[in-house]
C-alpha cells in the first residue's frame, strides 16, 4: 500500500482536524450567541428605560432639539427644485453641524462654556434649562429665573399698600385696562382676527354661535409668581422689577388672555391671588406649593376644566425678548415643562400644538419649549401632574412694553383657543353617533 496515500487518508489526522473546527465553530456560535443576547438585552433596558423615564433630559440631547423645524424642508429641497425656500437660517452652515457633532461626542455645548465644567462640579448643572423643541424666536437662549430678595417683596407691599390702583387680594380682581391699547397712532385696536385651524384668518366666537360655551369654565389662567412685573408698566429702571399692582405685573397678560379666550367663546378663570399678601409666614421657595392650592380648587369648583396655564416673566433685557413681525414688536414666549412630572410627554405635546400654531402663523415669537428641573423657588413639575393639558408660559421679559405683551397675549391666546377648538372637534368626530339609532328606536 502507498504510505503517502495512507498518510493522506489518516483517520486520526482528519479527526484531529474535524474537532479543532467545530471547537472553533463552537467558539464562533457561543460569541454568536452571546452578542445576541447582549444586543437582546441592551434593546429591551432601552425600551425599558423609555417606559421608565420621567424626565425630558435625554430627549433634548436628540437631533429634533439641536436642529430647526425647516431641516426637513431643507432635505427635500435638495431635491425638489421649485420647492419653497425657508426663511430661516440654513440648517446645514458650518457652525450648526459642527455644534451639533460636537455636542453629541462630548455633550458639551461651545455656545455655553459652563456646560464643560457641570459635569465635574456638583450640583452647578441641576437647574440649567433643557432645550426640547427650538423655535424660530432667535438664538437657543435659556430662560431667566431671578429670585425675589426681601427688599422687592417689602416694595411690592407698600406699592400695592400705597397706591390708588388696584391691589391683587383674590381671584375676579381684573386690571384697570380695556380690551385694546393705545397703539402708537393712538387709536384704540380692537383684537385682531385669530388664525384659524388650517393657518387661515378666522374670527372670534360671539354669544349664540355653535362655539359659545363660556358659561361652562374649561381653562385656567394663574400666576405662581404673580408679582414678575415690568419695567415699562412701572416706569422704573431694574433688573427684577416687582409688583403686587395687577395692572402692572404678569396678572395684566393673565387678563388679556383670559379676555380673549372668553372672546373666543371658552370659559375662562382668572386666578389673581397674591401670595405674599394672603398666605401667612409667605415664602417665595414655596410658590407652587400654593399655586398648586389654587388649581386643585379650580378643579374641583369647575369640574370640565381641562387646561390650566400658568403665566410667567422672563427675566432677560428687551433685546432677548423681543420679536419684529410685519413692523410691529411682539413680546417673546417660552413653553417651560417640568422634569418630575413622570406624564411630561403629554404636556409637552400639549404645548407643542401651541407651539406650532405661533410657529406657522408668528414665526420668531416663541422661543421653543424647555424642560426645568427643581431649584430656587420651582418644584420640578410646575403642577403639571393635575392635568396633561398644563403648561408653564413665560410672556415677555422685564423691559417689555404693554403694547407688545398685549399684542403676544392675544395671539397666544388666539393659539391656545385654536388647540382646544380643534381638541373639541377630534373627541365630537371620535364619539359615537347614537342619536340616529335613539330616533329609529322610538319610532
Amino acid at each position: 500500500m502507498n504510505r503517502k496515500w495512507f498518510q493522506l487518508w489518516n483517520i486520526g489526522r482528519l479527526r484531529s482536524k474535524l474537532l479543532d473546527v467545530l471547537s472553533l465553530g463552537k467558539t464562533m456560535l457561543l460569541l454568536a450567541g452571546g452578542s445576541l443576547v447582549f444586543f437582546m438585552l441592551l434593546g429591551a433596558g432601552g425600551l425599558a428605560g423609555q417606559k421608565l423615564n420621567s424626565s425630558p433630559v435625554p430627549s433634548m440631547k436628540g437631533l429634533a432639539a439641536s436642529l430647526s423645524s425647516g431641516f426637513f424642508m431643507e432635505l427635500l429641497g435638495m431635491e425638489v427644485p421649485h420647492l419653497p425656500k425657508s426663511e430661516e437660517p440654513s440648517a446645514f452652515s458650518g457652525r450648526n453641524v459642527t455644534s451639533f457633532v460636537f455636542r453629541m461626542l462630548t455633550s458639551v455645548d461651545p455656545g455655553d462654556p459652563k456646560s464643560l465644567l457641570s459635569r465635574e462640579v456638583p450640583g452647578l448643572a441641576a437647574d440649567d434649562p433643557f432645550l426640547l423643541r427650538l423655535g424660530s424666536g432667535g438664538a437657543k437662549d435659556a430662560p431667566a429665573d431671578y429670585h425675589p430678595g426681601t427688599d422687592e417683596l417689602a416694595a411690592g407691599d407698600s406699592e400695592a399698600h400705597g397706591t390708588g390702583d388696584d391691589a391683587a387680594g383674590g381671584t375676579g380682581t381684573e386690571p384697570s385696562h380695556g380690551d385694546g391699547v393705545d397703539e402708537p397712532g393712538g387709536e384704540e385696536t380692537e383684537p385682531t382676527a385669530a388664525p384659524d385651524a388650517a393657518g387661515g384668518n378666522g374670527s372670534a366666537a360671539t354669544p349664540g354661535s355653535s362655539r359659545q360655551e363660556a358659561s361652562t369654565k374649561r381653562i385656567l389662567i394663574y400666576h405662581s409668581h404673580p408679582r414678575e412685573a415690568y419695567n415699562p408698566l412701572l416706569g422704573v429702571e431694574s433688573d427684577n422689577p416687582s409688583s403686587a399692582v395687577p395692572s402692572k405685573n404678569v396678572m395684566l397678560v393673565g387678563s388679556y388672555i383670559a379676555k380673549r379666550l372668553e372672546q373666543r367663546g371658552i370659559g375662562t378663570v382668572h386666578a389673581q391671588e397674591d401670595y405674599a399678601t394672603t398666605v401667612p409666614d409667605y415664602n417665595w421657595n414655596f410658590s407652587y406649593k400654593y399655586s398648586r392650592m389654587t388649581v386643585k380648587a379650580a378643579m374641583s369648583t369647575h369640574q370640565e376644566m381641562t387646561e390650566m396655564i400658568d403665566i410667567h416673566r422672563d427675566s432677560q433685557r428687551h433685546g432677548k425678548t423681543t420679536a419684529v413681525i410685519n413692523g410691529k414688536s411682539y413680546a417673546q414666549v417660552y413653553f417651560i415643562l417640568g422634569h418630575a412630572n413622570k406624564n411630561w410627554k403629554k404636556n409637552e405635546a400639549f404645548a407643542n400644538k401651541i407651539h406650532q400654531l405661533l410657529e406657522k402663523s408668528y414665526p420668531g415669537v416663541s422661543r421653543g419649549i424647555w424642560g426645568k428641573s427643581s431649584g430656587n423657588g420651582n418644584n420640578g413639575e410646575y403642577n403639571q401632574t393635575l392635568s396633561p393639558n398644563s403648561v408653564l408660559i413665560e410672556v415677555g421679559g422685564i423691559d417689555n412694553s404693554e403694547d407688545e405683551l398685549k399684542r403676544t397675549a392675544d395671539i397666544l391666546a388666539d393659539a391656545i383657543a385654536d388647540v382646544y377648538w380643534i381638541s373639541q372637534d377630534a373627541e365630537k368626530a371620535a364619539a359615537p353617533d347614537t342619536g340616529a339609532d335613539t330616533v329609529q328606536q322610538s319610532n
